[in-house]
């Protein structure tokens, strides 16, 4: 048997040119190193798999090179990795401080690299700083690392800072289509766009990924294949699911969503996922935005087709409901109830029923004269002059007819079936009624408080009578007596705490505490109303503060409470004996 070598070791780039979507940082040490103008020492930091060792590496065999070497020569003598995960001490740093005295036997320079520096400790870090700051001149140091902000700062203004960044999922497809072509692997482009998705910017998962996949569906890749292997949900699922929330299809889409869970898929990667496809949506629907869509060209057409089916407005609401779901995800009991919410919602967005649709529920004439019924003309009766509102009504065939408010000439009689606008039917037999809880009920309550609120159009204008503060005080008295009428026990009780006092046309009231504070402030509108009606001045404005000292005064134990009743009545203590009452 062969001994088989990983994609991510065999097709190791040798050349600045292999390395994937690094294009600024190799440019820039090939130019150093042709114009003699490379530190002696270099930190490249950055995601893992994106190439920072591999590209130290081959800057440490360019760096010896002069043309006359051969080809499979790699100056093994002359390249030093230390790990600095298991050599991380004291003792690890000054060997290597060592060795550096030591002039190179072939090439012009020892190159050392020293991979996961972060993980040095405090004290190796502080043993390197001399030896890095002034390093012999036959001595490079590369150092190499996932986490520069756990290096310390001393470490840091030592060395020219690379920083490696994600490789793009173009630049990982591409680089997958070339390794699938030197294996002779057939591969579908969405497949190998997948791969490079579920990759997140690293190469090496990439080709890892590659080598799995192949291993399961052996010289031709296809998307089936990689997401059912991938444990990935297909870009299908969710072009279905959002054709059913445009259909307003709630039942399949439940059905479809638990077929979803019965492959393994949980609800928070399901939900995640459909604000993703509703975000991609949104950015089909501009020509200019097209270029963030990153998917394989098969489905970009998918997308920009299902972009036309969806306004703007519902992806914005659906990728707000689908978010909202995706952060309570985890704190939620019932985690199914939460996405099957979710996407009943969703599904209802679009949803219009007979307050939106009215016009297809108008009844024709044509359809009274195919049932042999004669419809009643609707009369309009004259109310007001020209241009007024007129309230019609008629009875066709047991069935009452309320006619929109219209304009209408004077002295007209209009005799005439069809109505331009639709109409409201109301049947005899029975009232049409709204729940207390639905949405049309809550909104005609709403419509109903802003009827009943007085519009001030001139402000300035208002009256701004002068009062006293006897009167202010009888006004007062006046609404803690209306809130004891009206059962508001609790609020007559804490505006009595205080006498207000004026000033201006400001009232200050003090309370013991901010629980009596917040109380009155939560009704101070109905207040400041009564008063400002009663005295004829809508200037009037309150202020309250809080006097800790206050709460002395008043009883809080069963003791003092008592003590306070006996005071206003003495037959208490006799109730109390008579009935052997305790506190």
């Amino acid at each position: 048997m062969e001994h088989f070598v990983v994609s991510a070791r065999k097709y190791r780039p040798q050349t600045f040119k292999d390395v994937v979507g690094q294009q600024a940082i190799t440019n820039t040490l090939l130019n150093a190193i042709e114009n003699n103008h490379l530190a002696q020492a270099l930190l490249f930091t950055g995601p893992r798999g994106v190439g920072k060792t591999t590209c130290a590496r081959i800057l440490a065999k360019m760096i010896n090179s002069d043309g006359s070497e051969t080809g499979d020569e790699d100056f093994a003598f002359n390249i030093f990795e230390l790990d600095a995960a298991s050599n991380n001490s004291v003792d690890d740093i000054r060997s290597l401080t060592d060795q550096v005295r030591i002039p190179p036997q072939v090439g012009k320079y020892k190159v050392y690299i020293i991979d996961e520096v972060h993980m040095l400790s405090q004290a190796a870090f502080n043993a390197f700083l001399k030896t890095l700051e002034e390093p012999p001149k036959h001595c490079i140091f590369i150092l190499a690392t996932t986490e520069k902000h756990k290096i310390i700062p001393t470490i840091l203004s030592r060395c020219q800072i690379f920083d490696f960044k994600r490789i793009t999922v173009k630049d990982a497809k591409s680089y997958l289509v070339y390794i699938a072509g030197e294996q002779g692997i057939t591969a579908e482009d969405d497949a190998l766009h997948i791969i490079a998705q579920k990759a997140d910017g690293a190469m090496r998962d990439a080709l890892s990924i590659f080598d799995r996949v192949v291993s399961f569906s052996g010289k031709n890749l296809t998307r089936q294949a990689v997401t059912e292997n991938l444990n990935v949900l297909d870009y299908e699922t969710y072009f279905t699911s959002t054709d059913l929330i445009l259909e307003n299809k709630i039942p399949e889409l439940l059905l479809q969503f638990n077929n979803t869970l019965s492959k393994g898929f949980d609800g928070h990667h399901y939900i995640a996922g459909l604000a993703s496809h509703f975000r991609d949506l949104l950015v089909s629907k501009t020509p200019e935005t097209i270029a963030l869509l990153e998917v394989g060209d098969q489905t970009k057409t998918k997308y920009l087709e299902q972009a036309k089916k969806a306004s703007q407005e519902f992806l914005m609401q659906g990728i707000n409901l689908a978010n909202d779901c995706d952060l309570k995800y985890k704190t939620s009991k019932n985690q199914r109830l939460l996405v099957e919410l979710c996407i009943m919602q969703l599904a209802s967005i679009t949803f219009d029923g007979e307050k939106k649709n009215s016009k297809h529920y108008i009844i024709p004439a044509s359809y009274f004269k195919k049932k042999g019924i004669t419809p009643i003309p609707v009369k309009v009766t004259e109310q007001k002059n020209i241009g007024t509102s007129v309230h019609t009504s008629s009875t066709v065939s047991g069935i009452k007819v309320d006619k929109p408010e219209t304009s209408v000439p004077n002295s007209k009689i209009v005799e005439s079936f069809q109505v331009k606008k639709p109409a409201k039917i109301i049947l005899k037999q029975e009232t049409k009624r709204t729940s207390g809880l639905s949405l049309s009920s809550i909104r005609a309550k709403k419509e109903h408080l802003i009827k009943q609120i007085d519009v001030v159009i001139d402000e300035e204008n208002l009256p701004k009578d002068t009062f006293t503060e006897k009167e202010l005080l009888t006004v007062w008295n006046t609404f803690i007596e209306k809130l004891r009428q009206e059962g508001k026990h609790n609020l007559a009780s804490i505006l009595s705490i205080d006498t207000p006092k004026v000033k201006d046309t400001t009232i200050h009231l003090e309370f013991p505490n901010a629980t009596n504070k917040v109380e009155v402030e939560r009704q101070q509108y109905p207040l400041l109303a009564f008063i400002r009606k009663t005295l004829n001045n809508f200037d009037i404005s309150l202020s309250i503060s809080v006097n800790e000292i206050m709460e002395k005064k008043y009883a809080y134990t069963a003791q003092d409470k008592f003590e306070k009743l006996l005071e206003k009545n003495p037959n208490m203590d006799t109730l109390r004996r008579t009935f052997d009452l305790d506190f």
